[in-house]
């Protein structure tokens, strides 16, 4: 072996036993929807600082329309666009008493209970005792029926943080829990929709007031998130933006006006929304 041979040589080996951190990492793929001065809604992928304009929703596209802004400048939506909403009910076992049971407690709330981090929460009148429920949400990537678990993060394409606000004397009263978990403005998510999130080790942690009332890890969950895909998807066809609720954690408390809660997914970003009341 000649010289020029034994140096590239000791070049390749160096270039192989080169610690993995010393490549640059990927920036993670976020994001947001947005408007500006009550204008229209659009998507964007954050960039840094920067929010830049996608020509439609993520799950469909990735194109730049070339327009940007910075975050601080544009008042961040709800980060998806559901037609359905499926939430989990018993799903952590600090939130039921007795066994599991055998099959995911499974509802329905409408699109319109969505709102955004920077939204309210409007209490109804006639409301007597609404609480919070820190959650974990994932989004919809393609068009999924019959999908089989161990496929099931194919069609997961990322997640944000909810809050499934509760009406506990209509969810008691009720024939269904539509009213209850599912009133104008009860669902709120966000900020973020942060793509390929290890959403099965992710810690969901609530604060009422700024104190620290649920916490959990998502590796708790009774039916994790590839189970209810593949579960839902058994009887339903989920679309593209559509969303799965994880179900909530411990006990909750009733909020009232003037009360803040944060949902804060570790990693992800924090849902702050402040309760108002309505009329």
């Amino acid at each position: 072996m000649n010289r020029l041979q034994t140096l590239l040589t000791v070049i390749a080996a160096v270039i192989v036993s080169a610690p993995a951190f010393a490549q640059e990492e990927a920036e993670p793929e976020i994001f947001v929807r947005y408007s500006q001065d009550g204008g229209e809604i659009s998507w964007g992928m954050v960039h840094g600082d920067q929010v830049w304009q996608l020509e439609g929703a993520p799950y469909e596209t990735m194109e730049h329309t070339g327009v940007w802004h910075e975050r601080s400048t544009v008042k961040l939506e709800a980060p998806a666009e559901p037609t359905q909403i499926f939430m989990t009910a018993f799903n952590f076992r600090s939130h039921i008493s007795g066994d599991p049971a055998e099959e995911p407690g499974l509802f329905i709330v409408p699109a319109s209970s969505l709102v955004g981090p920077e939204d309210p929460i409007v209490r109804p009148a006639g409301s007597q005792n609404l609480h919070y429920e820190a959650e974990m949400a994932v989004v919809i990537g393609k068009r999924a029926e019959n999908v089989a678990v161990e496929d099931a993060h194919e069609y997961i394409f990322g997640v944000t943080a909810g809050n499934d606000v509760s009406e506990r004397a209509w969810q008691s009263g009720d024939i269904q829990w539509v009213r209850a978990k599912g009133a104008r403005g009860f669902n709120a998510i966000g900020p973020v929709l942060y793509k390929d999130a290890d959403y099965k080790n992710i810690q969901i942690t609530g604060r009422h007031n700024g104190e620290v009332v649920q916490s959990e890890n998502s590796s708790d969950l009774i039916f994790g998130m590839e189970e209810m895909v593949s579960y839902i998807s058994r009887f339903f066809t989920l679309m593209p933006g559509d969303m799965i609720w994880s179900g909530t954690m411990g006990s909750t408390r009733a909020m009232v006006p003037g009360d803040v809660y944060e949902v804060e997914l570790e990693g992800i970003g924090t849902l702050r929304n402040e309760v108002v009341q309505g009329k």
